[in-house]
């Protein structure tokens, strides 16, 4: 990296740390902190639910993702739209009639604080799990990439957040994540401009796309009904659906983004607009890792992504470089069929076809070998390919732009997370349980110490997390694993009111575990099965079986359901 790419960097990310800093300095009680005085407008409410959920990880492992396997991953948001209008519709005036800081306020209520506690802890777990993946998986991208020291870059992310987030609270979130997702998306369209730059001349972006279609990289929707089959239309407006009932209406780093809005208009009209927004973001996203494929069609592409001195060693041995050499000799009588086939001389794409089908055999292959030869190689290596662009395409200047965009990402991300574990820890645990005066000072103070260890936490797990398979993936199941157990919950509260607390309790243990069970069993290779399907088989089962046991539990004291309050 040269200096102008280092000054961009770091200017950047300071300016928005002191931002955010300075605007909220005046933060003087519980909420003001946790909800901002209820002053955000719609736009910042919609920008910052976007900012959010688009972590570090969906730049850098979303093209990855469409690189390997083309546009199909689009089918995942599929159901987004329609959980927007559900949650608009029920969700929202019942947390705005209650004044609630957290979504599990509202369930104390309606059951009982045990139903409470257990729902605000399956998303304790979840988030502060996935806090530490937001910070760890660019980390660990850019530590290889840039040999960067791993433990430093964790904590320089780490750091940068809990200060402004320990300052201003949730409205220092709301106000950073705006000014994020203008550098985020201002850095994507310059790398699409780039990738695009980067094709040879006679290939335009329309080329580019017929390139990628016959390759396979551009079929957007699977309408087949295969449970094996990850990605499809089916799962992704029934598993996408649940997901995203789930995540934006209980879980609390989403919950709180639009709590802080100014009436209740505001805050569904920012939840439309992320219904609206989200599957053109997410289908950009991807057609920018599918265009970097068309990109190494004409540029060759190394043969792994990921290096490092241990693996540098290991590519000397001679049967990797005897695979190297053939995929480099596959690769130059591909780029020649593609040429002559591009400029009209040649129509047989088959050849093309086959031949890429060669070169990602010889490529798997090289990895088996690595996996042999270095037991701490990791062979998937999707979520490195689109810095690999950035760094050898992109100009002096503007890899320090594309690399603040993936810390803003981080950053923002994390800073909405951290926020709402604070919340809820401080809410459902702490006032509930230890706080027997109503000190404004005293709690925000506590809250301001939770967020710092929350953060903490954060960066611990990031230090000591592993690479897995596919980092979007591995953050939508950790969500999955648990999300479905307290959409049910959720859905017995708003929709089944003859329901009562006992039931709800018993039945969300039993789904959660099935839904351990299940899980298990999929990564030992018993089942075949999609983790989209995980939130729809806790949510339905959580459903089902606590109509069920209500049916079986006779009217006691205990079950007795006070529903004047939310009629």
């Amino acid at each position: 990296m040269s200096w102008i790419d280092w000054f961009i960097l770091t200017s950047t990310l300071l300016a928005i740390v002191l931002y955010g800093t300075w605007k909220t300095r005046k933060n003087k009680n519980l909420e003001g902190y946790l909800k901002g005085n209820n002053s955000e407008n719609w736009m910042t409410i919609g920008l910052s639910i976007m900012a959010t959920q688009a972590s570090a990880i969906t730049f850098l492992s979303t093209p990855g993702q469409a690189y390997e396997s083309g546009m199909g991953f689009i089918q995942i948001y599929f159901g987004l739209p329609l959980a927007m209008i559900i949650i608009s519709v029920f969700f929202l005036p019942i947390y705005y009639k209650l004044k609630v800081y957290t979504a599990y306020e509202y369930l104390e209520g309606r059951f009982d604080v045990k139903v409470r506690s257990l729902t605000a802890f399956l998303f304790l777990m979840s988030r502060g799990l996935a806090a530490g993946i937001t910070i760890f998986a660019p980390a660990i991208i850019l530590s290889t990439l840039l040999e960067w020291n791993l433990q430093l870059t964790c904590l320089v992310i780490g750091g940068l957040v809990i200060v402004y987030t320990v300052s201003g609270g949730s409205r220092a979130v709301s106000l950073t994540q705006k000014w994020q997702m203008a550098v985020i998306m201002g850095g994507m369209f310059v790398a699409f401009y780039y990738v695009l730059d980067s094709f040879p001349d006679g290939v335009g972006f329309l080329d580019g796309v017929d390139i990628a279609g016959r390759l396979g990289k551009m079929e957007i929707v699977d309408t087949s009904v295969d449970p094996t089959n990850r990605y499809t239309l089916w799962s992704g407006l029934i598993g996408g659906l649940f997901l995203s009932l789930s995540y934006f209406g209980t879980d609390q780093s989403q919950v709180q983004r639009y709590l802080g809005g100014k009436s209740l208009k505001a805050s569904r009209m920012g939840l439309m607009f992320n219904g609206l927004m989200k599957i053109p973001m997410q289908f950009f996203i991807l057609l920018v890792g599918v265009m970097v494929f068309v990109s190494f069609q004409f540029n060759r592409p190394p043969i792994i992504f990921n290096g490092s001195d241990a693996t540098i060693e290991a590519q000397q041995n001679q049967q990797l470089l005897d695979i190297e050499a053939e995929y480099n000799q596959v690769y130059e009588l591909k780029e020649a069929a593609l040429t002559s086939w591009n400029e009209g001389k040649s129509d047989d794409f088959e050849l093309v076809q086959g031949l890429q089908k060669n070169q990602d055999d010889l490529r798997e292959e090289y990895k088996k070998v690595m996996v042999e030869l270095d037991a701490t190689y990791v062979p998937e290596d999707h979520d490195y390919i689109f810095l690999t662009f950035v760094l050898n395409f992109l100009p002096k200047g503007l890899i320090g732009l594309l690399l603040a965009m993936i810390f803003s990402a981080a950053m923002s991300s994390t800073a909405g997370e951290l926020n709402a574990l604070a919340s809820t820890t401080t809410i459902d645990y702490y006032k509930k349980f230890f706080s027997k005066t109503d000190d404004e000072k005293k709690d925000l103070r506590v809250s301001k110490l939770l967020t710092v260890g929350w953060g903490i936490l954060a960066i611990i797990v990031a230090l000591t997390a592993g690479l897995f398979d596919n980092l979007i993936e591995l953050v939508n199941i950790l969500g999955s694993l648990f999300y479905g157990t307290i959409l049910g919950v959720f859905l017995l509260a708003f929709f089944f009111k003859w329901v009562g607390a006992k039931a709800t309790f018993i039945s969300a243990i039993i789904a959660q575990a099935t839904i351990f069970v299940i899980h298990i069993l999929y990564v030992y290779d018993f089942i075949e099965i999609s983790y989209l399907l995980y939130t729809f088989i806790g949510g339905i089962m959580v459903v089902i079986v606590g109509i069920i046991l209500q049916l079986l539990f006779k009217s006691t004291d205990d079950d007795e359901i006070i529903l004047d309050t939310f009629e």
